[in-house]
């Protein structure tokens, strides 16, 4: 019985298509702005210790090709390693502004405060409140067409927010392991398919990827601005909610927007994990029983059941891992892996189930969304 159970469930995840990459910024609808009608644009890149990134990042967002007006807002948020000094020590241009960033308010993480600050230096602007704003983040790197093509897929079909899903660095072995089955596991929480839906099912689930969104000045203003959000962990998940109550959203896959922060072991990618982990299940520890158990059904009960099983048990045991196996593909095969790192996917859930109690721990030791020296989720 608990082999045909997990059979089911593959089978329904497997309906749903989170598994299958197609939605990529190569596959999306693009509609180009006639010439001198391109919309303006302000980046905001909150930073906070950045140091050994931040200049090939801000380097790639002024390094863009796009016809509009572009500007960009770097709020250095009480960094200590010089941050912001080596942003200003970046060529003269009029098309950047380095801000030092205030104290951390009660009751704001502190990424959303940063980002508060920005947009409020790019709404009272002398030059005017831009009609989108392009909120990235300090260790992506972004190709030269990146903006050209959120403004496209913004542009078709009057979407208000529009995010890139950045591909993350996957070059260590851990990150080889690990990294792939991120993306994966965002994607079955927020299959992108239903994200960039306006149907029935589709209105209901919403997301983004924080790396890279684009996000309509004044669709940000009618869901209540950032302040609407302010101590979210998940913000990038959270303002994609709240915009969609707005109007249409898109999210996908791109090679355009890159992390370049390397992640040198699987620590790093724990503490990634574990910030905001126990808060994607609100703190409540009967989601987390439920995540446990869930997790020991969709990956353990398959190889029991083919190892262990008997008859039809075992069978349905085989034919739930060759289907867990086959959904794994496509995310490897954007990754650029070898279809045989499917065969770690167990052994990977368990990290990340084992991830997920830490960040359990952390909480009710009031140590909870640690994330550079500031522990953001208390009790």
């Amino acid at each position: 019985m608990i082999g045909w159970i997990a059979l089911l469930i593959w089978l329904g995840l497997a309906a749903t298509r989170f598994w299958t990459c197609d939605q990529n910024d190569e596959a999306a609808p693009v509609a180009q702005p006639a010439p001198g009608a391109w919309p303006d644009v302000v980046a905001v890149v909150p930073a906070r210790d950045e140091a050994d990134v931040i200049a090939q990042s801000i380097g790639s967002l002024l390094a863009q090709d796009y016809p509009g007006a572009l500007r960009v807002i770097l709020v250095d948020d009480n960094s200590s390693d010089g941050t912001g000094d080596i942003a200003r020590a970046l060529p003269a241009t009029d098309r950047l502004t380095v801000l030092t960033g205030a104290p951390l308010a009660d009751g704001w993480t502190g990424k959303l405060w940063a980002v508060h600050q920005g947009i409020h230096a790019a709404q009272n602007a002398q030059a005017g409140a831009p009609e989108y704003l392009w909120l990235t983040d300090a260790d992506i790197a972004h190709a030269p067409d990146t903006l050209r093509t959120l403004v496209g897929v913004a542009r078709a079909g009057d979407k208000r927010l529009v995010s890139f899903m950045a591909l993350l660095t996957n070059q260590t072995w851990a990150e080889r392991w690990l990294i792939p089955a991120f993306i994966w596991f965002f994607m079955m929480l927020y299959p992108f398919g239903l994200v960039n839906s306006t149907g029935f099912i589709g209105r209901r689930v919403a997301g983004a990827a924080g790396g890279c969104v684009l996000v309509r000045g004044d669709a940000l203003a009618a869901a209540g601005g950032i302040g609407a959000m302010r101590g979210a962990l998940i913000d990038d998940c959270t303002l994609g909610a709240l915009i969609k109550r707005q109007g249409p959203i898109w999210l996908g896959l791109t090679r355009r927007s890159q992390s370049i922060r390397p992640y040198a072991d699987w620590r790093g990618i724990g503490r990634m994990i574990a910030r905001s982990a126990y808060a994607q299940l609100r703190y409540n520890p009967v989601l987390l029983i439920g995540t446990v158990a869930g997790l020991g059904l969709v990956f353990g009960a398959p190889i029991w059941a083919a190892l262990c099983g008997q008859g039809g048990g075992q069978l349905a045991g085989i034919a739930a891992c060759l289907v867990a196996l086959t959904l794994y593909q496509p995310v490897l095969a954007f990754y650029r892996r070898s279809p045989l790192w499917a065969l770690t996917l167990p052994l990977v859930a368990g990290f990340y189930l084992g991830c997920t109690l830490w960040s359990a721990l952390c909480y009710y030791r009031g140590t909870g969304g640690m994330w550079k020296g500031r522990a953001q989720a208390g009790k």
